[in-house]
């Protein structure tokens, strides 16, 4: 298995230098600090991804401010005592994109909120309180409980929120397999999910970085190689 080291320093190579690298890491996330998020921002993150995924991102976040105020500031218990025209009506609402079948995600991860913060006094606090060394563990919760919360949506939530998460690109991918990771070609059985959790999990306590650092030095290491201002306004969107 070839060592964190020798890929850092590919990914360095790759991009100008381990000082260019490393500004293209983005912040150390805070998981004790999602514990102060209020449940609107968690809902409003929800439904951020959620009408992202498979969208232009940068449409999305333009509008924001409209689903913002569609969505009654995404105010959980507000949005549970709705009536069904409320919801009806938001199909064609301008202000959002009107994809019926999101807008009731939203309804539904209204409750699933709702019903985890009654739970653990505040969804931030369930965020922080679950395992950092768990991630596979905790997408499958949000995948299980939650309304299109599964896959790759799940994964930029928790990057989305400052859970310090790893995201599943395929460079990411790939680039665990070139290091000699025995998984599959792409991302599928819990066996593999479970074995690159492990790997992370073993670099995480190595080298000290951030799981979302190892995931993005990994992905920076193989693939097409995006120039460091490309990956600056990727980072930002």
């Amino acid at each position: 298995m070839r060592s964190f080291a020798e890929i850092r320093e590919r990914a360095a190579a790759r991009k100008g230098g381990d000082a260019v690298l490393a500004t293209l890491l983005g912040p150390v996330p805070d998981n004790r600090g999602v514990g102060d998020l209020p449940d609107d921002r968690i809902l409003s993150a929800m439904a951020e991804r959620v009408f992202a995924a498979g969208f232009v991102w940068r449409v999305i976040e333009q509008k924001w401010p409209g689903f913002e105020a569609a969505f009654l500031g995404f105010r959980t218990k507000a949005l549970l005592f709705q009536p069904d025209d409320f919801w009806h009506d938001l199909a064609s609402d301008p202000r959002i994109v009107r994809n019926p079948q999101k807008i009731r995600s939203v309804r539904e991860n209204a409750a699933f909120v709702d019903r985890v913060s009654r739970e653990h006094g505040g969804f931030g606090r369930f965020l922080a309180a679950w395992p950092a060394d768990d991630q596979m563990g905790l997408m499958a919760f949000l995948g299980k409980n939650g309304s299109r919360l599964g896959g790759n949506t799940g994964q930029y939530l928790l990057r989305w929120v400052g859970w310090d998460a790893f995201i599943l690109s395929s460079d990411m991918w790939a680039a665990l397999r070139e290091a000699g990771l025995d998984i599959a070609d792409a991302p599928g059985s819990k066996k593999d999910l479970a074995k690159v959790q492990a790997r992370i999990n073993e670099w995480a306590a190595e080298t000290g970085l951030p799981r979302a650092h190892i995931s993005r030095v990994l992905a920076m290491s193989t693939g097409v190689n995006r120039t460091p201002e490309e990956i600056r306004q990727y980072m930002e969107e």
